[in-house]
């Protein structure tokens, strides 16, 4: 099997870790790239912002020459790119700050649009594919989401434009998750256990998903999708995006 390789931003998270693993255990050779210093199943860490992509061209340029460095040594085709890395700054329509807006756009939606810009040529050699880490919030949210729901629509709007531009060169999906199961989002209901079984219940399948359901899909989308999938924002929402909630 010919070895391939995928880029991962977000590395460190629990979707990330899990997405790292699912690559690495299948073969290929994980570039994991996120903001903090550690370890997860990769054959390259880089430690670096993501939302200096946007707002740092030259750093956004020595990211890309150092992963292209590594790839070209190694003589491996970049298969995947999957932007996974996002920022959530919860506020209302009435508190939410310049500075908020700009960060969640930046990294949420600008950031992997100029990533897939440059490493387009290299996943079109190899016939690669770009997966998008959306959201339920892409259509459905609630209070104090603002910013990040709207950044996770752009990001899927993205996605469609993306696929319908590169045509057959290079496909485009999305996986948009509804309550995933990851340390942060078990910390915020460590006080909370009544609570954090409803939200359990609230979806038709019983559960929240897992950050290994994440990356199974990615892993499908990147190596095993046939060629005609392409521009879909695919949800994996345990069902809950069909749920009608009212008072009855």
């Amino acid at each position: 099997m010919k070895r391939e390789a995928v880029i991962i931003t977000g590395a460190l998270g629990g979707i990330g870790r899990a997405l790292c693993e699912e690559f690495h255990s299948h073969g290929f050779f994980v570039v994991a790239i996120d903001r903090s210093e550690g370890s997860v199943a990769a054959h390259l860490i880089i430690q670096a912002n993501i939302r200096d992509t946007v707002s740092d061209p030259s750093a956004r340029k020595e990211l890309v020459s150092r992963i292209t460095g590594v790839l070209d040594t190694e003589s491996i085709p970049l298969k995947g790119l999957i932007n996974n890395a996002a920022t959530q700054i919860l506020g209302g329509v009435d508190s939410l700050s310049p500075d908020a807006w700009q960060e969640t756009l930046e990294t949420n939606l600008l950031a992997p649009f100029f990533l897939a810009q440059s490493f387009l040529s290299r996943l079109e050699r190899s016939a690669g594919a770009i997966v998008n880490i959306s959201s339920i919030h892409e259509k459905l949210t609630k209070s104090g989401f603002v910013a990040y729901a709207t950044s996770k629509s752009a990001l899927s709007g993205l996605t469609r434009a993306m696929a319908v531009d590169l045509g057959s060169r290079v496909r485009v999906n999305a996986i948009c998750p509804a309550a995933i199961h990851t340390p942060m989002l078990e910390a915020g209901f460590a006080e909370k256990p009544e609570a954090f079984a409803a939200l359990h219940n609230a979806h038709p399948s019983g559960r929240i998903g897992t950050p290994h359901e994440v990356a199974q899909v990615a892993r499908y989308l990147i190596s095993d999708a046939p060629p005609f999938l392409t521009g879909s924002c695919l949800g994996l929402d345990g069902g809950i995006a069909g749920r009608l909630h009212d008072p009855a």
